[in-house]
């Protein structure tokens, strides 16, 4: 461990292997995962489909890198294209690259135009990677410290505030980027109407809509993605974590007239789409499907609700229960690092977003009974954490 850099503030535990939605660590001892890798293992851990994939396509190819054509690349983009209704897809490794794509592809489609407009408008409290410019794009302060001058061309508007997003418009405005539901900003859902009445702003200034669903994306929140539950459809859509249960990808599919003004030369990526993360990708799809993953979301989510709401209830420090399908997050009046703490000693993982609220992130596969034990042991530690 002295020669790992120190970015992150890790508990003392070290996991070794996984299976469902359990993890056990160094000392054999056994977890509940309601983080899933930060919404990551959407299959939970070593489905056997996915273990199958992975070992056949490794057999057989790697990486060809993109100077070929590769069937897997070729056949997820279609079955994203689908799925999306949206037309062309650019694959890489994670969300930050996804974001940072999506940003680049903005600014080149109105500069292939001859119109100046490099400004993206986007949420206060929003997450959206840790490169330079998604930083920049990010709406919370603690992010960018130390790391100053940050690229310009960014504003920061709150969440499901039309009335403030429509006066930041403005001639150089030329993307409106979104979270459908705040992740790590504290599981902050943008509304239904908001999202309806930000299409129609795009629709009537000209500009593009972008929806990072680097965390939505996949079914986490019940249906493939988050934007579908608006009845609304976005210019340029960002995905990675659960796309490939655990095998770094990342998408950012467009339609075609705005991807159109991503030609040879103007962006790449060395490992994008290689024919393991695509296999990998192709592989969580159609589990998604044929397990009928996307039902149990909305069946387990709700009951996840449904406990969460019961312990609001009967405990103080919680003030409320948020989110969409199995992302959900407990607000509550006072940091919940402690609570975080008891939970892992008791045998249950799961992670912040934010210093008040607590975020859960099953696997889509998670089964009743788990969830029931959740409850159990989050009980347990809000007892000892409130006494």
């Amino acid at each position: 461990m002295n020669h790992i850099m120190n970015t992150y503030g890790r508990p003392p535990l070290t996991l070794l292997r996984g299976k469902g939605s359990r993890v056990w660590d160094d000392q054999n001892n056994e977890y509940l995962d309601f983080v899933a890798g930060i919404a990551v293992n959407t299959l939970g851990h070593a489905h056997p489909r996915l273990v199958q994939t992975i070992a056949q396509q490794a057999a057989t190819m790697l990486h060809c890198s993109n100077l070929y054509h590769i069937p897997k690349q070729i056949e997820l983009a279609e079955r994203l294209c689908q799925l999306s209704q949206l037309d062309r897809a650019f694959f890489c490794n994670s969300g930050a690259e996804a974001n940072e794509s999506a940003l680049k592809l903005a600014r080149k489609y109105f500069y292939d135009q001859g119109v100046n407009r490099f400004e993206v408008i986007t949420a206060t409290q929003s997450f959206h990677g840790r490169t330079m410019q998604t930083i920049a794009a990010t709406g919370q302060d603690k992010v960018k410290v130390g790391f100053e001058p940050l690229p310009i061309g960014f504003k920061h508007i709150a969440l499901n505030d039309i009335h403030a997003l429509t006066q930041a418009i403005d001639k150089h405005t030329a993307a409106i980027l979104l979270e459908p539901l705040q992740g790590e900003g504290g599981v902050n859902l943008a509304t239904p109407a908001y999202l309806q009445a930000v299409r129609a702003l795009c629709d009537q200034h000209g500009i593009l809509l972008i929806l990072d669903e680097v965390q939505t994306g996949m079914g986490r929140t019940g249906s493939m993605f988050a934007f579908e539950q608006a009845n609304i459809q976005p210019d340029i859509l960002t995905l990675a974590k659960g796309l490939g249960g655990g095998v770094p990808i990342g998408a950012m599919l467009a339609k075609k007239a705005v991807a159109s003004a991503l030609s040879p030369g103007t962006h790449g990526s060395t490992f994008g789409g290689n024919p393991l993360s695509c296999a990998a990708a192709l592989t969580v799809l159609t589990v998604i499907e044929e397990e009928h993953l996307l039902e149990n979301v909305c069946e387990r989510g709700q009951q996840l609700r449904q406990g969460l709401e019961h312990l609001k209830a009967r405990f103080d420090c919680i003030d409320e229960v948020r989110g969409q399908g199995l992302l959900l997050g407990l607000a509550c009046n006072k940091p919940v690092a402690p609570l975080i703490e008891c939970c892992r000693q008791h045998g249950l993982l799961v992670l912040p977003a934010g210093p008040n609220v607590l975020r859960f992130l099953p696997p889509l596969n998670i089964n009743t009974s788990d969830i029931n034990e959740a409850f159990l042991l989050l009980e347990k530690s809000l007892n000892e954490v409130t006494t």
